[in-house]
């Protein structure tokens, strides 16, 4: 088998070959989820004793061994001393980036692509990390466009690594969804818009993802931020505000993030030295959206509003006047009764 021999004893059935993974001229690829070694099992036959003829043919058969890539290949047992394999992420690893327009109560993707203006739309962004240590997913940014491809005009509504710009340049009511629901999951909610100036109303959104250890910190450039235009402040999804401060500069130049005093002592690093490596980060488009300017029973609505106001104004005026009319015939007929009553006792008592 790829030139290693039998191992077994001489006449010995069935025959054993014992060969090592990365030897016997083996080849290992990568196939999807799979490590697979090849290795090419090689029959020649030897003539009959004493005879120059065979019956049988040579053939060559390929074997393969298959193993899962997240688990451990030995036949040993695993005694690690820091992290099992099947719970490490190498930067080789495809992770499971999404990106769903939810429904109004986040029960599920959402049954319609078209929006009104005023309308929050509700998107989430998970990472499938099964087999890994825990992530956590930050929206890092995303950009509003008119068509599928990156056209003008665009429009970045979450930029300078997780700060939703939006907010905070138009107080608007969009946002971070805080708390995580989980820590792969990150929610956000943007106020509907559309394009000044243009015909169509489809709106395509692309965002950059990315994770991280869900055991690391927070940083400046691994960070949620949402502006409160009422107290005019950043907060972070994640609980520590003081990642959220750079959203006003540039975050990628931030200074070195200071932990609380009781953290242990170690080099502090830049935040633009700190990158997530290729497979724990993907950009993710979604769309189209349909932006409408104004619901169509909106419309209705207050077209309708207006009359109905008018009916219930004349209905209380006829009212009243009927109201005045009939307390005006009431005291007219006690009036009458009153003096009739008078009338009849006098003539009683002077016939008496």
């Amino acid at each position: 088998m790829g030139g290693c021999g039998v191992t077994s004893p001489a006449g010995a059935q069935p025959f054993v070959i014992e060969a090592p993974l990365q030897g016997c001229g083996s080849t290992v690829e990568m196939l999807g989820a799979l490590i697979v070694y090849t290795f090419s099992l090689d029959y020649n036959p030897s003539p009959i004793d004493g005879l120059p003829i065979v019956r049988t043919n040579p053939a060559v058969v390929q074997i393969e061994c298959q193993y899962n890539r997240l688990h451990n290949v030995s036949s040993n047992a695993l005694n690690p001393t820091w992290v099992p394999y099947t719970s490490t992420i190498s930067a080789e690893d495809v992770l499971g980036f999404s990106l769903v327009i939810m429904s109004s109560d986040w029960s599920g993707p959402s049954p319609s692509n078209t929006f009104f203006l005023g309308d929050l739309i509700n998107l989430q962004a998970p990472v499938d990390s099964t087999n890994h240590e825990p992530l956590r997913v930050f929206v890092d940014r995303c950009v509003a466009t008119p068509g599928s491809n990156a056209s003008a005009p665009a429009y970045t509504f979450i930029g300078n690594n997780g700060c939703f710009l939006d907010s905070q340049l138009t107080g608007s009511n969009s946002q971070f969804v805080s708390p995580r629901v989980a820590q792969s999951v990150m929610q956000f909610q943007l106020d509907a818009f559309r394009f000044y100036g243009l015909t169509t109303s489809s709106i395509f959104i692309t965002c950059h993802l990315k994770v991280t250890l869900a055991s690391a910190n927070v940083d400046p450039l691994n960070k949620d931020c949402s502006y409160d235009s009422a107290l005019s402040q950043w907060s972070s999804v994640d609980g520590n505000n003081a990642v959220c401060s750079c959203c006003d500069t540039s975050c990628a130049n931030a200074p070195p993030f200071r932990r609380g005093s009781g953290a242990p002592k170690h080099r502090r690093r830049r935040a633009s030295e700190v990158s997530a490596p290729a497979g724990w980060q993907e950009t993710i488009s979604v769309g189209p959206l349909f932006l409408e300017k104004v619901s169509p029973l909106s419309s209705v609505s207050q077209a309708l509003s207006p009359r109905q106001d008018e009916v219930s104004a004349d209905s209380q005026f006829q009212d009243s006047i009927l109201g005045a009319v009939v307390g005006v015939l009431a005291v007219s007929c006690v009036a009458v009764l009153f003096f009739t009553y008078r009338k009849a006792k006098g003539s009683v008592n002077t016939k008496q």
